[in-house]
Formats: C-alpha cells, structure tokens, sequence
C-alpha cells in the first residue's frame, strides 16, 4: 500500500496465498492522505482498523487501536513487524477493554454493524472535547443516512467528502455541551419456545453480534435438530455468536465440558453472558481466537458450527473450509461435526473431501444441517 509517508507490505491474516484479497481498500487510502493536512498530536485512537493498515502507516503517532476482531488484531501484530515497527508502538486494545479518557483524535472505519458503531461511539463519545479531530472513512456502499445520523447524534454536527474511488470520508464536530446518551448495549431477550432446552431462556447479546435483537432463523433450525451430546465429555461451540447453542448442549447435558470459542471479542462476552444469566450447570470456557488453535489434536468428542460466510465485506467460503479442517483435526476418532449453513453453499462437498463422508441430518427450503465423522 502506498501512503504519505511511504510503501507497506500488508496481509490479511491468517495468511493464506490462495486468498487475493487485499488488507486495505480505497477508503483506508483516502483517510490516510486526508491527514497529511491533520495534525496528529495527542492521543490518536483508531476505531475499527480491519487489517492494521492506518495503524501500521501511523506507527509514528503511537496511535491505539480498538478492534472487536482477533483476526484483525492478529493481522495488525504480523504487519507492524513485516514493517520493521515494534508491536509497542501501537495500543492494541478490544472493544471490550475501557476506552482512553481523553482522546485527541478519532479515526473511524465504518464497520459493517450499524449497532456495533453506535455501542463503540457511545462509549467513545465521553473522552472527546470540542478540539477533537473526528474522521470516519468507508466505501460510499458502506456509508448509509443511517450511519451519518449516528455520527450526528452521538458525536456532533456531522458532514461528508466527496468520493475518491468509491469511497467517501466523514467529518464530525464534536458537541460536548450535553450528556452522553444512555448506552442500550447490551440487549437481552427471552427466547421462543419450541427450541429444546432454551425454550424461553434469556439470551445476551453484545452489539455487533449477528441477530442481536432476535433468534436467527439458521440458529433456529439447527436448535431443533441438534444432536443428543449425552456421553460427549468436550463440545465445542465454534464461531459461537451469543452462545445459544452451546448454553442448550450444556442445560441438555450438565456433565458436558463446552468451550465457547469465536474471533469476535463481542460475540464471546455474549456467550459468557448468556451462559450465566440461565444458571447453567457445569463447565465451560469462553476463548477468543482463531477457531481451533491452541485445541490439541483428538480432544474434542463433538463440535457444532455455523460458519460466517462473510469475512468483513467479502462473502467467501475460505472461513467455513478453515473451521471444518480445524474441526477435523482437533476430533478425536468418532467424534463428530455437526454444521448448520444455507443449502446452496455446498458444504457438503467440502466435508466429504476433508472427512471422506458427510450426511444430511435436515434439511428445509433455505437450510441443511450436516454431520461428519471423524474417521
């Protein structure tokens, strides 16, 4: 990538040489060359960075960066040090961690999850005062009314750019005349009926997490057809979300040990939240990563998955592929995966090549649930 203050080799991460998706685009370009007319004094926060690209290229600010992603976190650590910067540089902190109290200037690349910009502003919003630089950058498909209404009620009076390459930036002034509102994150809920053991259950959800206000109706299929997890000493939640399945596997079966696992920090204070507002018996653990890592070979007797077929704005299968292969690595023999996904993905193609078999458990006009068997 270049920038104003010269060439960075960037990748996405994990790397993956098959993958020729870039880790920046225009908008993060366009942000960069807006602030060689920005004085970046202070401290300089960076919200949403997806790969490490804007704090790579400010290293020199000492800039902090909050991310929801461990992926873009990981990313972040690989291309500071590709650069020759010391990962000390740059602040590296989740959006579960306490914001900086004062905060000079604030970049903002505009996530995907409407709720999870406005959670992230609100808790912002207090370190601001009226000298604060305010930038938001994304792709002009990105950046809706809605997005803009955000910005000009959390932050202050609130304009764009023109577009550069399809992509716009946002300019915010910020009001510090009232109070802060009230944060509605996160947002709890009762269940349905008719879902097996979280019948009625009370499910958290942080912001950002897929479905926040609702059960997802691929959630909802799979609760109905889950396995009987009886006799499964380790399960796996993997890509857990707000922790629905998992909590059911362990009200169904308390002898059963689940570990909660997904690369969104949101997601896994969901699920921890989750499990414990229903008193749940047993033992669980609740671990932020890249799917399966750390997981030793042939401990795991069950994994449930509903992979993401989305990476940030890219829709990809790359995702799904790495969790089934880390799934089948970390099965003991016999154990088993158990995947929800639309039925036009073909994820049965992919199980068969990895496990050498794959049968349909359910299926209706959108979903299908798959089982494989690790041989």
């Amino acid at each position: 990538m270049t920038t104003p203050w010269g060439e960075l080799t960037l990748a996405r991460f994990p790397e993956d040489p098959r993958d020729r998706l870039r880790a920046w685009d225009a908008s993060d370009e366009y942000l960069l060359r807006h602030l060689q007319e920005v004085p970046l004094s202070g401290t300089v926060v960076v919200l949403g960075d997806r790969w490490g690209a804007l704090v790579t290229a400010l290293a020199a600010h000492g800039p902090t960066q909050i991310t929801d992603s461990y992926l873009s976190q990981e990313a972040t650590r690989a291309n500071l040090a590709r650069n020759g910067v010391e990962t000390g540089a740059v602040r590296l902190l989740t959006t579960q961690d306490p914001p900086p109290g004062r905060i000079d200037v604030l970049l903002v690349r505009v996530p995907k999850s409407l709720a999870l910009l406005e959670e992230q502003l609100l808790r912002l919003a207090p370190g601001l005062h009226e000298g604060t630089v305010v930038v938001g950058t994304g792709m002009v498909k990105e950046i809706h009314t809605s997005t803009l209404k955000l910005f000009e009620r959390i932050i202050g009076p609130t304009r764009t750019s023109l577009a550069e390459k399809k992509a716009r930036l946002i300019f915010s002034t910020p009001d510090v005349s009232g109070e802060t509102a009230a944060n509605p994150w996160p947002y709890s809920y009762a269940l349905p009926e008719g879902i097996g053991p979280v019948s009625g259950r009370t499910v958290v959800n942080h912001a950002g997490v897929f479905c926040a206000d609702r059960l997802d109706i691929g959630t909802r299929f799979f609760l109905g057809h889950l396995p009987d997890s009886r006799g499964s000493r380790r399960v796996v939640d993997l890509g857990c979300g707000n922790g629905v399945v998992g909590t059911a596997v362990a009200l169904a079966d308390p002898e059963a040990e689940v570990l909660f696992v997904d690369e969104s920090f949101q997601a896994v204070a969901s699920a921890e939240a989750t499990y414990k507002a229903n008193g749940v018996p047993g033992h669980a653990e609740f671990r932020v990563g890249d799917g399966l890592s750390g997981v030793p070979d042939g401990s795991v007797d069950l994994v449930l998955n509903n992979p993401p077929f989305h990476s940030q704005q890219a829709t990809t299968d790359a995702t799904a592929r790495r969790m089934f292969a880390d799934a089948r690595r970390a099965l003991r023999p016999g154990g088993e995966l158990w995947v929800v996904g639309n039925r036009h993905l073909g994820y049965h193609v992919t199980l068969r090549r990895l496990f050498g078999n794959s049968e349909l458990v359910a299926s209706d006009p959108k979903f299908v649930v798959l089982r494989a068997v690790r041989k």
